[in-house]
C-alpha cells in the first residue's frame, strides 16, 4: 500500500486558490447585477409614466369634481366658461393676473380655488385653455389660465361643456367678449365649449 502525502505548502496553496475563485464569482455576480440594474432602459420611463398616470387621474379628478352640478344647478366648470370675459390669466407667484393688466386679478373663479388648493401646494404646473368651433368650422383654442410652457411629459384633460342662450344672457356682450359665436341662432343652443387643461411637473 501506498500512501501519499501533501505537504502544508500544497495544502495552503489549494485554499488560496479556492478563495481566489470564489472571490472573482462574488465580483462577476456583483458587476454583473450593477450592470443589468444600470443598463436598464425602462428604468426613467416607468417613472415618468407612473407620474404622468398620477397626473392624469388628479386632472380628472379635478375636473369632474368641476363639472358636478346638484339638480337644477349649473356647474361650477359652466359656471367658469359663462362669466368668462376672453382674458388670459397668468400666475405670477401669488395670485392670477390679467396678462394685459397687472392689476386685474382673477376672481369668482372654481379654477383658481381648485388650483390653489390641489396643485399649487404639490408643485403641479398648469395651463387651461378653452376651444370651441367658430362659423367656418374651424377649432380656436384660446388661453384662460397660463402657468408656463408644458414639460415632456404632460398630461392633457379635457371636458365639454354646453351652452345655451339663456345660460350666455346677453349673447352680444359674450361673443364680443370671448369670441365664441353663436352656433345656432335659430335655437336656444349657443356652443359647445372644450375645456383643455394641461398638467405637469415644475
Amino acid at each position: 500500500m501506498h500512501f501519499v502525502y501533501i505537504n502544508r505548502d500544497t495544502r495552503a496553496q489549494m485554499h488560496t486558490l479556492e478563495a481566489v475563485m470564489a472571490a472573482l464569482i462574488m465580483l462577476g455576480v456583483i458587476v454583473f447585477t450593477v450592470e443589468a440594474t444600470s443598463l436598464t432602459p425602462l428604468t426613467s420611463s416607468t417613472a415618468n409614466a407612473h407620474i404622468e398616470a398620477q397626473l392624469q387621474t388628479m386632472g380628472q379628478d379635478m375636473l369632474n369634481t368641476l363639472s358636478y352640478a346638484p339638480y337644477g344647478h349649473d356647474s361650477d366648470l359652466k359656471n367658469d366658461v359663462r362669466n368668462w370675459e376672453g382674458k388670459e390669466y397668468v400666475w405670477n407667484g401669488t395670485a392670477y393676473q390679467s396678462r394685459d393688466n397687472n392689476k386685474t386679478k382673477l376672481v369668482n373663479s372654481s379654477f383658481e380655488e381648485i388650483f390653489l388648493f390641489v396643485a399649487i401646494p404639490r408643485g403641479i404646473a398648469h395651463n387651461v385653455h378653452f376651444t370651441w368651433i367658430n362659423d367656418d368650422g374651424v377649432t380656436v383654442a384660446s388661453p384662460y389660465i397660463y402657468n408656463g410652457d408644458p414639460s415632456d411629459n404632460a398630461v392633457i384633460i379635457s371636458k365639454k361643456v354646453a351652452l345655451s342662450d339663456h345660460e350666455v344672457g346677453n349673447t352680444t356682450q359674450f361673443i364680443t367678449n370671448t369670441g365664441i359665436p353663436d352656433a345656432d341662432i335659430s335655437s336656444d343652443f349657443y356652443n359647445i365649449v372644450n375645456v383643455k387643461m394641461t398638467l405637469w411637473r415644475m
